[in-house]
């Protein structure tokens, strides 16, 4: 009987670690004479990705992109210290694997997402970490998910892809999996959550 896994989006997910993002972005922005509106950076990055920020800057101001990359990702680098966990990150990893249920994570963060996991505690939980130094075509492409399904040989009906955002709904329903998300989706492979302590219930585990 195939066993229940999860993949985890990081960023907004497992790691609240948006401010940190935000205040690298700024430091980058100002690097280059690039006006910064925090409001509307978030709103950006949420919605679409810092990549896709980063490429429609760069063409605006005719600016090398990959330049605007490693100047970004040193900052971040940087702010590993501002990166803390979400509420209830912890125990539902500890749950989960407690469960047997086999983790993984897929994020569209560096390598420095290895760092981060380390220095958290968190890096043992996961079977692989992918990062978007992994080589696979970015959200919502399944490339990444139909790696992981294919070398673990995962159950495509028992697998989740928990994030926060609609990328990561869309990336979910595209592998052909099941999608734990903080916001409301039409695709009906998606179960909706408040906080992270939610998802046992999910499972009919821990008693409310």
């Amino acid at each position: 009987m195939q066993k229940t896994a999860f993949i985890w989006d990081l960023d907004g997910t497992l790691l609240d670690s948006y401010e940190a993002i935000l205040s690298g972005i700024e430091e980058t922005f100002g690097q280059f004479a690039i006006p910064y509106d925090k409001g509307k950076v978030r709103e950006f990055i949420l919605k679409y990705s810092v990549q896709d920020l980063l490429v429609q800057v760069a063409e605006e101001r005719k600016l090398d992109v990959e330049m605007l990359n490693q100047v970004r990702a040193q900052s971040l680098a940087e702010k590993n210290a501002q990166v803390v966990l979400m509420p209830g990150a912890r125990e539902v990893l500890n749950w989960a694997d407690e469960s047997r249920i086999q983790q993984f994570v897929y994020t569209h963060k560096g390598d420095n997402a290895r760092t981060i996991l380390r220095d958290l505690g968190l890096e043992s939980y996961f079977t692989e970490i992918l990062t978007s130094q992994s080589g696979f075509v970015r959200k919502p492409s399944p490339e990444a998910a139909n790696y992981l399904l294919g070398k673990y040989q995962l159950d495509s009906e028992k697998t989740y892809y928990i994030g926060d955002r609609t990328l990561d709904v869309e990336f979910a329903q595209n592998s052909g999996i099941q999608s734990i998300n903080f916001l409301e989706s039409t695709y009906e492979g998606n179960h909706r959550i408040q906080g992270l302590a939610d998802i046992p219930y999910i499972f009919g585990d821990w008693e409310r």
